[in-house]
């Protein structure tokens, strides 16, 4: 499809029709990402449990987002994100009604929300790949649609949050999880009614297998540089941000605060001040270059992130949580503007899905870790050490090289 003749059309409906299906996927899953955590340390008391149920929601959304973005590219980037939300949302579904009737022992809801997130990772990866097309058609760049994206997921984390936290303390852990999986079936008919069927990119060549194709995604990552560092540095990163989200967090809300609308705060306030940040990069991020922006934003995040070990009062900690969002606005808009320019149409689903899973690749071990530190050593001491450690990954930014080339025009990169 001629891309110029995309732009003068500016047909906005199906970039928001795509921005409406992430937002209430995101939000269904934000109540699912309390809902899970909460019962299980309520019902346990274990904070090792829950880290352990956080590993299974964690290591198969790696393992498909890995797997699955060949999938993606055979299918088609519309098809997939409607057939994962279908198959996510009745799994997910599965959970509350196991409960119902008595059968929801911990290895079952393992098995559920391992099944839930496979289901779901390729349907993110091929909503990614939707939108340089859409915001073609919209007569958008690249760098305000990114923004937009990320205004969007973190209105979600926002909206989400507080709501998720005062529907589990109203309604219950379990009955939450059904308007999670509702979510799902609305995300997929947004997609179904109003995004529109591209043609499938076809890559340069002969037709290659299903491992072919792999490999070929992992080469064209290998020989980016930047691509490279951006996910070993995400790698680690992330390794922290599931330590804090998914198992301290819940332990500081409920240990500090003894409250489930106090969780939802934390994550809610994260996801306004990551909304203003995005909404200020759109407007005026494509004048600006990349890597001061981009390294800036990191070690802002990471600095506040050192007075939690003083164990606040709640609205020191949504301030600190609030600044700490504003700075991280920026990061993930700049991300997806980079993978979008420097990927070519037809191995979108396979690169995007392996940087993904690259990037979320400690994520898993991240949260076994936090588990045992907290049982070990204590809630204090364990965000000392993911503190310390996520500054010192910030600065390393300052000196890697291969992030100057943020603001370089990418050479074509063959991926044989």
């Amino acid at each position: 499809m001629d891309s110029a003749l995309i732009g003068t059309t500016r047909n906005r409906v199906p970039l928001s029709a795509l921005y409406g299906a992430n937002a209430v996927s995101l939000i269904g899953n934000q109540l699912s990402n309390l809902a899970v955590p909460w019962f299980v340390l309520q019902t346990t008391g274990s904070a090792t449990q829950t880290g352990i149920t956080a590993f299974f929601i964690i290591l198969p959304t790696v393992l498909a987002a890995f797997f699955g973005g060949g999938i993606v590219d055979r299918l088609g980037f519309r098809r997939t994100s409607i057939i994962a939300d279908l198959a996510s949302g009745a799994t997910v579904a599965l959970i509350p009604l196991t409960y119902a009737l008595g059968l929801l022992e911990f290895w079952r809801l393992l098995v559920l929300v391992f099944l839930g997130a496979v289901l779901d990772a390729p349907g993110a990866t091929a909503r990614q790949s939707l939108l340089p097309d859409l915001a073609s058609m919209a007569g958008m760049r690249l760098e305000r649609a990114n923004a937009n994206t990320q205004v969007v997921e973190r209105s979600a984390l926002l909206i989400g949050s507080p709501l998720a936290g005062v529907l589990i303390a109203v309604l219950g852990a379990t009955n939450v999880l059904w308007l999670n999986a509702a979510s799902f079936a609305v995300s997929a008919a947004l997609v179904a009614a109003r995004i529109p069927a591209f043609p499938r990119p076809q890559a340069d060549g002969p037709a290659r297998s299903y491992l072919a194709g792999m490999r070929e995604g992992l080469s064209f990552i290998r020989q980016d540089r930047l691509l490279r560092a951006l996910v070993i540095t995400l790698m680690i990163t992330n390794l922290l941000d599931a330590a804090k989200t998914s198992v301290v967090f819940p332990v500081l809300a409920n240990d500090v605060f003894d409250s489930a609308v106090a969780l939802g705060l934390i994550f809610g306030v994260s996801g306004g001040g990551a909304v203003i940040g995005a909404l200020i990069y759109g407007a005026v991020g494509h004048r600006l270059p990349r890597r001061p922006v981009f390294v800036f934003s990191f070690i802002m995040l990471a600095l506040p992130s050192l007075l939690l070990v003083a164990l606040p009062p709640l609205w020191v900690v949504l301030a600190i949580q609030g600044i700490s969002g504003v700075a991280a606005g920026p990061l993930n808009p700049v991300l997806a503007t980079l993978r979008h320019e420097r990927v070519p149409a037809a191995m979108r689903g396979r690169v995007f899905g392996m940087v993904t899973a690259g990037a979320y690749s400690a994520m898993p071990l991240g949260v076994l870790l936090a588990g045992v530190a907290l049982d070990r050593i204590g809630l204090r001491a364990t965000l000392l050490a993911v503190g310390v450690c996520y500054v010192a990954t910030a600065l390393t930014l300052v000196v890697n090289p291969a992030i100057r080339e943020m603001d370089s025009t990418p050479s074509p990169i063959d991926p044989s």
